[in-house]
């Protein structure tokens, strides 16, 4: 085993990694990924994904290649992965394979790359104590091990321990170049402040009510009409998502929807990192916010912190939450509501929200 992060006493020169979902925990991989790169230069990295999600790599280490691999369609069930395993041994005869999802289909890729003589380790799922976290009766409240710990984890299975060598990745605030988000907007002017809505999730159990939202941006318009220049940037994906913030931009001149634009990472990152703030839910937009640079407010409902999917280096002091106590009910939000009101997030007032993103903007 390598016994520090500057050699590689392996003698591994391709190290396979794999995590095929959700969009939120691959952008939480690039903090570890980056990381393992810089601190062993003289290996290449071979990061599997869905095809869809490649393009969060940017600025990525020169020893670090994305394949996009489509498992629903050109290598779907048990015969398709065999079938990416054999392309990826044959194409980039790899050392080590890292799973950094524990799901049952990388489990099947680990069976098959074993047979080819390829060692394997694996991300360690926390499952009885995210059932203590998140029960309805006797909870235990304490912090779970973060996500990004996790993958450090698995990678020092691996044999390869590391240190911390990512710093975002335009390494600096407002530092990514204007001409890749010109499709987009024009360079941010010196007086202007830039605030990022990303109000949606996955689930019901992350979104912050609609009507409440939208007070908060009505909020920072009346701050842009009062004469402090304003730009509110909304994301979103999907069909009903592109409806309602191309209602609030019709209806708030400060605000863009960028849903459904089809800009792509390299371009909504690029943008993220110039903004002031960023409001999100605990979604994938958290993560690709905090990764970029921007400063960060979350809100959490249904879910809470300590189930270990804090964005990277976001404080307690950026989140907002109630102290309730049937929170959290569920590690993903995916779980209908126990008291059928969701309290959790209709009980935190636009103000509360406004309130930390001005604290930004000041």
């Amino acid at each position: 085993m390598a016994q520090n992060p500057e050699g590689n006493e392996n003698g591994y020169r391709t190290v396979l990694l794999a995590r095929f979902s959700a969009l939120g925990d691959v952008a939480m991989t690039i903090p570890v990924v980056y990381s393992v790169c810089r601190c062993y230069p003289d290996v290449r990295f071979v990061m599997v994904t869905r095809p869809s999600m490649t393009g969060m790599f940017v600025n990525a280490p020169d020893n670090l290649v994305t394949v996009g691999a489509d498992v629903k369609k050109d290598y779907d069930g048990v015969a398709g992965i065999r079938r990416l395993c054999s392309m990826l041994v044959e194409k980039y005869h790899p050392d080590v394979f890292v799973d950094l999802h524990n799901v049952l289909r990388t489990r099947i890729m680990s069976v098959f790359l074993r047979l080819s003589g390829i060692s394997t380790a694996r991300i360690f799922k926390p499952r009885a104590k995210r059932r203590a976290l998140t029960r309805r009766r006797n909870k235990v409240m304490l912090p779970l091990t973060s996500q990004r710990a996790r993958y450090r984890e698995a990678f020092f299975k691996a044999g390869l321990p590391m240190t911390d060598r990512f710093d975002g990745l335009y390494h600096g605030r407002a530092t990514a170049p204007g001409e890749l988000f010109a499709a987009i907007t024009a360079p941010k002017p010196p007086h202007e402040t830039w605030v990022g809505i990303a109000p949606f999730a996955a689930h019901a159990g992350k979104v912050y009510p609609p009507s409440l939202m939208e007070k908060v941006i009505g909020m920072l318009q009346r701050r842009c009409d009062e004469g402090h220049p304003l730009r509110i940037f909304l994301f979103g994906g999907g069909a009903e998502e592109q409806r309602q913030l191309e209602e609030w931009a019709a209806r708030y001149p400060a605000a863009t929807s960028l849903a459904g634009k089809r800009y792509g990472f390299p371009a909504e990152l690029a943008l993220i990192n110039h903004l002031d703030v960023m409001l999100t839910m605990d979604s994938a937009n958290m993560h690709m916010a905090a990764i970029a640079g921007a400063p960060t407010v979350s809100i959490w409902g249904a879910t809470h912190p300590y189930c270990g999917f804090k964005g990277w280096r976001q404080t307690d002091d950026s989140t907002l939450q109630l102290p309730l106590s049937c929170r959290p009910c569920s590690v993903f939000g995916d779980k209908p509501c126990q008291n059928g009101d969701l309290l959790c997030l209709s009980g935190i007032r636009p103000e509360m929200v406004y309130d930390k993103i001005a604290g930004f903007l000041s």
